[in-house]
C-alpha cells in the first residue's frame, strides 16, 4: 500500500495530502475554523468504509455472477462521548433474489476496512528528523 503524505496547506487548516502521484485536499468546516476546501478526515474515514464496501460487493458479485448493478453506499459517523457510531446504509441495485440480498450484506460485513474499524487498532506513532 502507498503510504499517505499529508502538510500543512493554504489557510488556517487546510491539508494537502498525496500518495504516490495522487494529490487531494482535507480541511475543516469554516465552523470550525477552516475554509470547507475538501472533505474533513471524518469524511474522508466515512468515504473510506463505504468504498470499500461497494468495491468488496462489485468484487464478491463479479466471481459469482450476481446481477449486481449497482451498490450504492453511504455512511455517516457521529461521535457521542468516546463513542465513534458508523451508520451504512446499503442500498442493491439489480435482479437480485432476497437470498441474494442477505449474503450481499453479509459480504458487506467482511470488506478490510470494516474488519479494521472493527477490530483491533494500533498506531505507532514517532518523531524522524
Amino acid at each position: 500500500m502507498r503510504k499517505v503524505v499529508s502538510q500543512f496547506g493554504e489557510g488556517p487548516l487546510q491539508q494537502k495530502l498525496t500518495t504516490g502521484d495522487l494529490h487531494f485536499l482535507s480541511d475543516a468546516y469554516m465552523s470550525n475554523g477552516g475554509n470547507g476546501t475538501g472533505p474533513t478526515p471524518h469524511e474522508y474515514l466515512a468515504a473510506a468504509l463505504a468504498a470499500c464496501t461497494s468495491m468488496t460487493l462489485k468484487m464478491y458479485a463479479g466471481r459469482k455472477s450476481i446481477q449486481l448493478d449497482n451498490a450504492i453506499v453511504t455512511v455517516d459517523i457521529e461521535r457521542v462521548g468516546d463513542i465513534e457510531s458508523f451508520t451504512r446504509d446499503v442500498q442493491l441495485l439489480g435482479n437480485l433474489s432476497n437470498d441474494e440480498k442477505e449474503r450481499l450484506l453479509e459480504i458487506a460485513n467482511k470488506c478490510p476496512i470494516h474488519k479494521a474499524l472493527a477490530g483491533k487498532i494500533e498506531i505507532k506513532t514517532q518523531l524522524i528528523s
